[in-house]
């Protein structure tokens, strides 16, 4: 069993259907803009980041689009990684075990595929406290394309304010994602 840390209440899911950042739909302008290191949260994100030839620096996967299994050809395109880590973390929860491997793909200087059993769609929220104000974190708007998150303050205050309000212990999210902070 996951040891879940927290997990999203109804409450809070239409407050997180706002993107974060820009809605792209051209990979190579994304790219333009992106700084580094750059996160990608979700299969259809990262198969297009790879496509335009840029193997993320962490990216979290869960054979999932839209509630569907992606094609297999999505699936096997998704390489090109130093490493890969598989975790468990149930849909709608943020796990100790996610986190975990979500730190450690950062601290490496390793490029870290994080293949999620379950719900990976989450851990846009932690990514964000975790990385510096000049990386990104992209990931999938449902039908209208790539968010493109700058981690600046008003992005992090957000995050903060969700995560806290989420059931569960939501200091000891902070705690695991406090150190880049």
């Amino acid at each position: 069993m996951a040891d879940v840390l927290l997990d999203l209440p109804e409450t809070l899911r239409s407050e997180l259907k706002e993107p974060m950042g820009a809605i792209y739909t051209d990979t190579a302008a994304l790219l333009a803009d992106a700084g580094e290191p750059l996160v990608a949260v979700g299969d259809m994100v990262t198969y297009h980041l790879l496509e335009a030839g840029r193997v993320p620096d962490l990216a979290l996967v869960d054979e999932q689009t839209k509630r569907s299994a992606v094609d297999s050809d999505v699936t096997a395109a998704i390489t090109g990684f130093d490493r890969t880590v598989a975790v468990a973390n149930p849909a709608g929860t943020l796990t100790s075990e996610l986190l975990e491997a979500m730190r450690a793909g950062l601290d490496s200087d390793a490029t870290t595929l994080v293949d999620v059993d379950g719900e990976e769609d989450l851990a846009a929220l932690p990514a964000v406290l975790m990385v510096s104000e000049t990386a990104s974190v992209v990931y999938g708007q449902p039908d209208e394309g790539m968010v493109l998150v700058t981690p600046d303050g008003a992005v992090r205050d957000r995050v903060r304010s969700i995560l806290s309000r989420m059931d569960g212990d939501s200091q000891a999210v902070f705690d695991a994602i406090s150190s880049r902070e």
